[in-house]
Formats: structure tokens, C-alpha cells, sequence
């Protein structure tokens, strides 16, 4: 996995709109649009666990476009709520052929094929 993508994950999940700092937003920014293109299967994944509550001031799109780089569909669970930004980013995605979503708890996953966060 490459250093910006690493560095992205370690920072944990995108701040939501409510509470998260201006400057915090702007840095998480600045480490998306620093990411090289394409991505990996493993920096898909990797990203996936990235979501957070809401879309972050786009950031969460941003991200969901980063995850379509990859070579092929990022396996992942639907997320818990069927409303917010990570449901209709899952919706998008899963249309798209982005991800795989998941078929319960046999579904295949792991090792470089990743998954959203529930």
C-alpha cells in the first residue's frame, strides 16, 4: 500500500459535517487529492473503511471515486442505515459495478478484495 493511502487510514474515518474542524477537513482533502491513480484492490479496501457519518463536504465522494479507480469491484457489506451519505454512496457504487455487495455472512471477502464498513 503507498505511503499517502497509508497515511489517509491511519488518520481513521472522515470527520462528519457537525463537529469536525475546518482545517482537519482541508488536510483530509489535500491527503485524498495526493493519493496516486489507480488504486490497488488492498487501497480500495483500505479506503472503504475510511466512510464517516455523513459525506464530509463531498469528501466521501471524492473518496467513493478514488475506490472506482481500482482494477475491479471492492467486495462490501450494505451499510447499517439505509439513509445518510454512505448508504447513497454504497447505492451509487454498487450500480456502478464499483462494489460487491455482500450475500451474508458465507459471502466471499478478504484478502485483497476489501469491503465498505457496515
Amino acid at each position: 500500500m503507498g505511503p499517502e493511502v497509508s497515511a489517509f487510514v491511519a488518520d481513521g474515518p472522515l470527520p462528519d459535517e457537525e463537529t469536525g474542524e475546518e482545517a482537519e477537513i482541508d488536510r483530509r482533502a489535500r491527503q485524498l487529492e495526493a493519493i496516486p491513480r489507480p488504486l490497488s484492490l488492498a487501497e480500495a479496501e483500505a479506503l472503504a473503511g475510511c466512510f464517516g457519518p455523513d459525506d464530509c463536504y463531498g469528501l466521501a465522494w471524492t473518496m467513493a471515486h478514488l475506490i472506482e479507480t481500482a482494477p475491479g469491484p471492492v467486495h462490501t457489506p450494505a451499510p447499517v442505515l439505509d439513509v445518510g451519505a454512505h448508504a447513497r454512496i454504497h447505492e451509487w457504487a454498487a450500480a456502478a459495478g464499483s462494489v460487491a455487495e455482500d450475500r451474508g455472512p458465507g459471502a466471499p471477502g478478504g484478502g485483497d478484495t476489501g469491503g465498505f464498513p457496515a
